[in-house]
């Protein structure tokens, strides 16, 4: 008999990480009746981190009304684990991209307001260590929405505040802490990001993620040039001695926000989840394992959730396959670098996206169970 591990992170904008284990587990045991499939559904910091870490926590989760990227109002969630005392928040819950439709992204406006009143009624609940997901934002504004939430001015030359949002950068003149939430100074903060991007210049959060939140290229020199004033405002507050530590461009500058105001460590938020879920115990007597994702690139092989998976498992000794939504890139460095025994997109033949979103489910159980027959079909004959 064997034991599959199938632990994928989300099909972005159509599968959540749980949706997806159950239609890989669908697809093993139509192939294979015997087989024993374990269901870790993952994440690294971007959605679906809060629910990944509380439910394998045995934690509950609280709905609160928070401010959505664009203003409006939106109901954001966030977990309460270790008898209370951890708050599990994701970013893209109350900030995030998905929250937006295409059209409506606009980083000169989008605000991560939001994310700091999520961490305000973390803090209400009596929390005393947040974990906080970062990934799959909307916004470039460099955090100055979350703190101000928080309780710290972020001012203009005339001691007015900013405003929110992306555009807001370009007047600021001084930022003051003093009136930020006094529970922060007794709480442990942990950032679960895998992004490494300063926060500024080539690499930054506004050249290198902006594009993907709408920003043309002149909006990114705005916005780059926004977060450099941010920047200077903080250290000459005597918060930061620098603005180049990795992951501070993260979600848009809110990494760098997080570590300079919040105290925060950033930690790799794939990890962080593959430790929550018990998958370091699962993988060491399993056979094989099947990750998966929405879209695969050259990002991937560079520290993604998947390859992450894929390298721990083959530490165990573990093969690693991977089942993307579609493959993109290099292809075939994904098998000749190491990073996985296998990988296919599930694709078959629609053209379009819509139309590979609404069949996702059912190739992505088809995927998996053409796999494991083909292992099959490969004892049977080396028997013989």
């Amino acid at each position: 008999m064997m034991k599959i591990i199938a632990a994928p992170d989300s099909f972005k904008g159509n599968m959540s990480a749980p949706e997806a284990c159950a239609a890989i587990e669908e697809g093993i045991l139509r192939a294979d009746k015997t087989a024993e499939v374990c269901k870790i559904p993952l994440a690294d910091g971007g959605e679906g981190t809060a629910r990944a870490v509380t439910e394998a926590a045995g934690g509950r989760f609280i709905t609160v009304t928070v401010t959505g990227p664009l203003g409006d109002p939106v109901k954001a969630q966030f977990g309460l684990i270790d008898d209370g005392r951890t708050a599990v928040l994701d970013l893209a819950s109350a900030s995030g991209i998905e929250l937006l439709k295409r059209e409506e992204l606009n980083p000169l406006k989008a605000t991560s307001y939001g994310t700091g009143e999520l961490i305000k009624a973390a803090l209400d609940t009596g929390a005393r260590e947040l974990i906080i997901g970062i990934g799959g934002s909307a916004t470039n504004d460099g955090g100055i929405g979350l703190i101000s939430a928080l309780g710290f001015k972020v001012l203009d030359d005339k001691g007015l505040p900013v405003g929110r949002g992306g555009e807001a950068l370009a007047k600021i003149a001084s930022v003051d802490a003093a009136g930020a939430d006094k529970r922060l100074r007794n709480v442990s903060i942990k950032v679960a990001c895998d992004v490494t991007n300063p926060l500024l210049g080539p690499r930054g959060a506004s050249a290198i993620f902006g594009p993907q939140k709408g920003a043309n290229p002149e909006m990114v020199k705005v916005l780059d040039a926004g977060l450099a004033k941010l920047g200077n405002a903080w250290i000459r507050a005597g918060l930061a001695k620098d603005v180049e530590q990795p992951g501070d461009g993260a979600a848009g500058g809110v990494g760098a926000a997080l570590r300079i105001c919040l105290g925060a460590a950033m930690e790799s938020g794939a990890l962080l989840v593959m430790r929550y879920s018990g998958f370091f115990d699962k993988i060491k007597d399993a056979d094989l394992l099947i990750t998966g994702e929405g879209m695969t690139d050259g990002q991937t092989a560079g520290g993604k959730l998947c390859s992450v998976v894929a390298r721990e498992s083959r530490k165990a000794g573990v093969p690693a396959a991977l089942i993307s939504g579609a493959l993109g890139g290099d292809v075939r460095a994904l098998l000749e670098n190491g990073s996985f025994d296998y990988a296919v997109s599930i694709a078959c033949g629609q053209i379009g996206l819509d139309a590979m979103i609404k069949d996702s489910r059912r190739d992505l159980s088809f995927a998996a169970e053409n796999l494991v027959r083909a292992i099959l079909l490969g004892k049977s004959t080396w028997k013989t």
